[in-house]
Parts: C-alpha cells; sequence; structure tokens
C-alpha cells in the first residue's frame, strides 16, 4: 500500500525508526566498548634511575602487554614532576627497600586503583614497601574524580539543545542567533561555576568559568553552523557527536584506560578537551590547558565558518535573479529534534520526490481556477475546530500546497486569493493517513447595486 506521493509503508517506517535506531546501535557499541572492561591501554609512566626502566617495563609488559609506555627520567624528583606537568600519569622511584609511587587522584580513582595494584605486586615481587603519594588530591566532594565530567556535561548537552531551540528563532538573524549563544553561554558557565564551588565540587579558581562558557560555546556555535548543511539529518549528528561519541571519550572513564581507539578520538572531543582543561586550572596549576582550550576554539571557529560559509551560499542564490517556476515558494522548515520536541503545524515545499528523512505532509492539495489554471501564492489557513490558526502557507508556482505536524481531529481549510472568492473545506484527520484537498476557485462577482443607493 502506498503513503502520500508514493511513499511506501515499508521506506515511511525505515524513516521513522532511523533516528532511534543509529542512536540505540551507537549507544551499545560505544559506551559498551568504552566502558565494559577499564583496563591500562598505552599509559605512560616514568621511572626514576635509567637502570630500572627495563625491569619495570618487562615486569608491566608480562603482567599488561600493552597497558604501558615507560620511560625513564634521573630521579624521584623529575618522577614527581612530570605527573605534575602531565608528561606521565604514574611516577615511580626506588631507594633501597622502599619504593614510592607517584600519583595524581585529578586523573580518576578507577585510574589510581589499577596503577596501586600493578605497582604494589611490582614491589612485593623486588621485596620492596610501596608507599604512594598524592601529587594532586582532589577536593572533598569529588573523590572519584568524575564530577568534572558531570560538569561538562551540563554545559555541553545544552548548548546542543539551545542551537535546536535557535532553528525556529525565526525572526532572529545570524548575528542575533549567535549573540543570544554568546549570552547563554556566558550565563550557563557562571551559573555551573558557581553552583560547583558553593557544593564544593570544584576549587574556587574563576578561570574554570570561562572554560565552562567555551565549552557551551563550541558546541552551541558548531551545532548552529552545521543545522544548515545536515538538514533532516542534524538530530543524528549533533545526537552522535554530543552524546554517544563524547560521553565515552570525556573522562567517566579515565582516558587511559579506554581502549586506544577512543583515546585518539578524545582528542578532538569538546567535551573530553574541556574536561582536560578543567583539570588542568584546578589540579595541576594550568599544566596541559593550551591544547584543549585551543581544541575548543577550533569548535567555534568551525561553527562561525560554516555559519558564514551558508550565508555566503544564500547571498549566492539571491543574487541569482528572479526565482524559477520550479523554485519552491516556501522554505524548508526548521530540523525538529524527535527526542526534544514534538511535531508543530508546518508548511511544506511541495516535493516532486521525496527524499530520505524529509518530512512527510499530512495534509496537500491543490488550488485552480474554473479554467484550471493553478493560483499562484493563493492564501491557504489551516484552523482548528474552535477557530484557531494553525498554520498558514501559500501555493506555489503549480497551485499546490502541503503541511505537516497537524493534530488528529478535524481541521478548517481556507483559501483565499485576491479578486476570487474563498472556499472552505472541512476534514477529518486521522494517525498516519495524509489527506487531500483541493480547491477550484472562481472569480469574485461584483458587488450588486443596493437598492437604496441613487442610479446614476
Amino acid at each position: 500500500m502506498e503513503g502520500p506521493r508514493g511513499v511506501s509503508r515499508a521506506k515511511h517506517l525505515a524513516e521513522m525508526l532511523m533516528f532511534p535506531t543509529v542512536l540505540f546501535l551507537g549507544l551499545l557499541f560505544c559506551f559498551s566498548a568504552a566502558f565494559h572492561a577499564p583496563q591500562p591501554h598505552h599509559t605512560k609512566v616514568v621511572v626514576a634511575q635509567p637502570a630500572l626502566e627495563r625491569q619495570v617495563d618487562t615486569a608491566l609488559r608480562h603482567e599488561h602487554p600493552g597497558g604501558y609506555d615507560v620511560t625513564a627520567v634521573a630521579d624521584a624528583r623529575e618522577a614527581r614532576q612530570a605527573v605534575l606537568e602531565r608528561d606521565a600519569v604514574a611516577g615511580y622511584a626506588v631507594e633501597g627497600t622502599h619504593s614510592v609511587l607517584y600519583m595524581a587522584q585529578a586523573n580518576g580513582m578507577s585510574l589510581e586503583q589499577a596503577l596501586t595494584q600493578g605497582f604494589t605486586r611490582l614491589s612485593a615481587h623486588d621485596h620492596q614497601k610501596l608507599t604512594v603519594e598524592d601529587v594532586a588530591p582532589t577536593v572533598r566532594e569529588d573523590r572519584n574524580g568524575t564530577t568534572l565530567v558531570y560538569l561538562g556535561v551540563a554545559w555541553s548537552v545544552p548548548g546542543y539543545i539551545l542551537a535546536t531551540t535557535l532553528l525556529r528563532a525565526v525572526t532572529f538573524n545570524r548575528r542575533r542567533k549567535l549573540i543570544t549563544i554568546a549570552g547563554v553561554s556566558a550565563l550557563f558557565g557562571t551559573v555551573g561555576y558557581l553552583v560547583g564551588v558553593w557544593l564544593d565540587y570544584l576549587p574556587n579558581e574563576p578561570s574554570a568559568l570561562v572554560i565552562g562558557c567555551l565549552l557551551t560555546a563550541a558546541v552551541a556555535t558548531f551545532s548552529a553552523g552545521v543545522a544548515p548543511f545536515t538538514k533532516q539529518f542534524f538530530p543524528l549528528v549533533g545526537m552522535g557527536l554530543f552524546i554517544v561519541l563524547s560521553v565515552p571519550t570525556s573522562g567517566v572513564a579515565p582516558i587511559p584506560l579506554l581502549p586506544t581507539f577512543f583515546q585518539d578520538l578524545h582528542l578532538f572531543m569538546p567535551l573530553g578537551n574541556a574536561v582536560d582543561a578543567l583539570k588542568g586550572v584546578l589540579y595541576f596549576d594550568g599544566a596541559g590547558v593550551l591544547r584543549p582550550v585551543l581544541v575548543l576554539c577550533a569548535w567555534v571557529a568551525a561553527g562561525l565558518a560554516l555559519l558564514g560559509l551558508d550565508a555566503w551560499r544564500h547571498h549566492r542564490e539571491a543574487a541569482r535573479g528572479a526565482a524559477d517556476d520550479d523554485e519552491e515558494d516556501v522554505p524548508e522548515p526548521p530540523v525538529e529534534d524527535p527526542s526534544l520536541e514534538a511535531p508543530t503545524p508546518t508548511a511544506l515545499p511541495v516535493h516532486r520526490h521525496h527524499h530520505f528523512g524529509e518530512a512527510l505532509p499530512m495534509l496537500e492539495g491543490s488550488v485552480h481556477d474554473v479554467d484550471h489554471r493553478p493560483v499562484h501564492h493563493a492564501a491557504v489557513t489551516v484552523m482548528d475546530t474552535r477557530g484557531h490558526q494553525l498554520v498558514r502557507t501559500a501555493t506555489n508556482g503549480q497551485g499546490e500546497y502541503a503541511v505537516t505536524g497537524l493534530p488528529e481531529g478535524y481541521i478548517t481549510v481556507v483559501v483565499s486569493c485576491a479578486g476570487r472568492s474563498p472556499v472552505v473545506h472541512q476534514k477529518l484527520l486521522q494517525s498516519g493517513v495524509a489527506v487531500r484537498a483541493d480547491f477550484l476557485l472562481d472569480t469574485r462577482s461584483p458587488r450588486p447595486p443596493s437598492p437604496l443607493m441613487p442610479q446614476h
């Protein structure tokens, strides 16, 4: 059985299931692959005294093949400093029958536990007593070292939602949208920082506020820039980038414990880089902050570039002159994120051929005159049973119109055009059934003179 404009039910079902299916598969494979068995993968460790490097490297490779990358430094002071400067996640030094492991709780509790277990066995094998020194402890309320990730999510995901909302701000030009993004980013960054300090989730370091603002701005600006190019696939792109790929690489599980693929992906994702920058300014005295901040700035720059490209594209199309007969009079509607929005009454351009993912019309039809010629720019108004306007559109060059997002039940369709008598139809809309309403407009008859008026 065929649906509107020859779209089969199977194809329509595939379009409806596309978003949840891709999201399901993404969450299934990305989250499970990243989190199901965290263990060291090329974890950087430094060892004091070059003579111990081979011994420690051999022992760790035997226990975790490919788990550690071991390098040597001159002494224990340099091993400790390497952890503080984030050149390594652990430093190991041996003095007689005692050994010391330098770590940072800020890198995550699970990483600290994995390192402690590995080096405890190593020290016991060499008949040494291991002492663990935490060189970058977290605040009291962040014992697991993951609170920064949750704050990052609170700054990141609303940035994507903000961009989705701004798609419907049709009275806002690009400049106003960018000003809104900047203002909301500053607000979210400030509120998130103040709440975090108040709850003792992070130290009182104002530079963390700037990173929070930058994260929201990066996600919102890039989302706003990519939306015109991805069109109906924008929700898939946004959710894929900022949830499916970002959360596993954010630091929920410490990055050195993730598979190599996610470690590499972490270098480019905005959420993970924001968390890295926050750790640097809050716990490592600014070490390792520049690169993640530059990555966030690159996301902002990419979004601005895409917005500029879209503006240039529209300017070029406008400069081509008068529209062709085949050009659509009704623009493509704003993209709806099915995870955030319910359908709203929206006018659609009339497409000759349906493309995968495009919205299907719930009401469509044509308007002709008595000589069966299409009526261009006839006003089509759809109202509910109480007379409230749901949506208003106009016919294209072929006298056609299309509308979607209408509620079930009876609707009233009014078609009018200058110099012609308006026509009203009432239709019943049912779920899953496209309704067609065609109109024939007659030329408006001149009003006869009133018998009370004098005749000349």
